[in-house]
């Protein structure tokens, strides 16, 4: 494919259009700590944008001659791009809102990279500096909007589902989108296109210009799944716990619908957040909503949390079968109600300060042997810490799945050991083996090999 790649030289719109000397230096440093590996990895993505594959690693290396390079000139920078994806262009010219994402990936790597090597006020291991961050990341976004009320519907779930689940979303998405809402994703395909999609179709009929439909998404994950094209604001935090608390503190409220791993890691950070003493009056809609084909997927997973974290952890959402209508009524009434209590506590609308984010669920975690054999899952421990274990178990089933390292490390040393008590370990083995049965580990058509392995802790 690489072999009839397009060479393009692309300017950038509204983005980023000026970078200094000194920044340009760093996006081309090719050595250990420049940028030039993180920027061309997911300038990639983003030029892949519409291929049906979930494999990072498979994609680096199918446009392994891929290159690029960016030219300051006096009136600002182009980037220069060699071998790129020909799906990325019409008549030779760059389709736009690909190009809105290339630029969007080269703002948010420059500015993360600014804030974390030059920034003296920032401390990795301070919360309230890792919190102000994702605010900044997202504020120089133009995520931010302080003159909207509460409307940012963000939803969850699986890249790899059927049809029948895709146009469920889509019609979810219908029905949020005819109440003025917005929508925020993970900005890849299937659960995450869809409500976009359908939202589209809905602000359409009402008559909403401007219309947001936001992707949040992080380097190690972009590959595997490209922004959808209806994603209009595009943002790459640094890591996936960036990720996730950004959408935490930009998000009103959550829809999930089904999906795998990725899912199930977004449902305990999400869990394990709101679990803690401290958020216990903090109003935050969580919905689970499927097709009827779906409702022994819901009740799955609600027996998994409630055999994990206890029945308080399911107090904090609904489940709705089979009604679009109902999912889209009740998170709306949910915004009145975040809404009424933000101005009740004087807190932001465009941004959640209120929540606490217990470090345990910001701190980076690396999935490799040793740290995944390490976690703690047993239950003689807080509900929200062991969220945050399960948690990090499912991360590094996502890495082993899709992500480039992830697969690299189960490459070399063998499938991912998961460790912990046999009461514990038996709902997780259950609902790893449905994903697996379901074919939400992998796109439809692909072969899985679990990366991972359930061992029995030693007496």
């Amino acid at each position: 494919m690489s072999r009839n790649g397009v060479h393009a030289r692309v300017s950038p719109e509204g983005s980023l259009e000026i970078l200094s000397s000194k920044e340009v230096n760093q996006l081309k440093d090719d050595g250990e700590g420049g940028l030039y590996h993180l920027f061309r990895q997911c300038a990639l993505a983003v030029l892949n944008s519409g291929t049906i594959s979930d494999d990072s690693k498979a994609i680096m290396e199918t446009y392994q001659d891929f290159g690029l390079a960016l030219l300051q000139q006096p009136r600002g920078i182009k980037i220069e791009l060699h071998n790129a994806p020909p799906s990325a262009f019409v008549d030779g010219a760059m389709i736009r809102g690909i190009r809105e994402h290339l630029f969007s990936v080269l703002r948010d790597i420059v500015y993360a990279n600014s804030i974390l090597a030059t920034a003296g006020w920032y401390n990795p291991e301070r919360s309230e500096d890792i919190t102000n961050l994702v605010f900044q990341v997202l504020r120089n976004a133009e995520i931010l909007r302080p003159e909207h009320e509460p409307n940012i519907v963000v939803c969850w779930g699986g890249h790899s589902i059927s049809r029948d689940e895709y146009d469920y979303t889509k019609d979810c998405g219908h029905e949020l989108g005819l109440r003025g809402l917005d929508i925020c994703t993970g900005c890849g395909p299937g659960a995450m296109k869809g409500p976009m999609k359908g939202a589209t179709i809905a602000h359409a009929k009402q008559r909403i210009d401007g219309g947001r439909y936001i992707g949040i998404t992080e380097p190690g994950i972009i590959a595997a799944e490209a922004p959808n094209p209806i994603v209009n604001e595009l943002v790459i935090m640094p890591d996936i716990e960036k990720r996730l608390e950004g959408f935490l503190r930009a998000g009103h409220g959550i829809v999930v619908f089904p999906g795998g791993a990725g899912t199930a890691e977004e449902i305990l950070y999400l869990l394990g957040v709101l679990l803690d003493p401290r958020n216990a009056d903090l109003p935050f809609p969580l919905i689970f909503s499927g097709s009827k084909e779906n409702a022994d997927y819901f009740e799955m997973i609600d027996q998994f949390i409630r055999n994990t974290l206890g029945d308080q952890a399911a107090s904090r959402y609904r489940i709705i079968i089979d009604d679009p209508e109902e999912t889209a009524r009740a998170m709306n009434e949910g915004m009145e109600t975040v809404r009424d209590y933000r101005r009740y506590s004087r807190d932001a609308y465009y941004f959640n300060w209120m929540l606490t984010v217990d470090p345990i669920f910001q701190t980076p975690f690396e999935p490799t042997h040793d740290s995944m054999r390490a976690l703690n899952l047993s239950r003689d421990q807080e509900p929200h810490r062991l969220a945050a274990n399960l948690r990090c178990a499912f991360s590094g089933i996502v890495a082993g799945n899709v992500k480039a390292e992830g697969i690299r490390q189960v490459e070399q040393h063998g499938p991912f050991e998961i460790e912990g008590d046999p009461e514990f370990l038996e709902p997780l083995e259950t609902l790893l083996d449905a994903f697996v049965a379901q074919n939400r580990m992998k796109l439809p058509g692909q072969s899985y090999k679990p990366c991972y392995q359930i061992i029995e802790k030693a007496e």
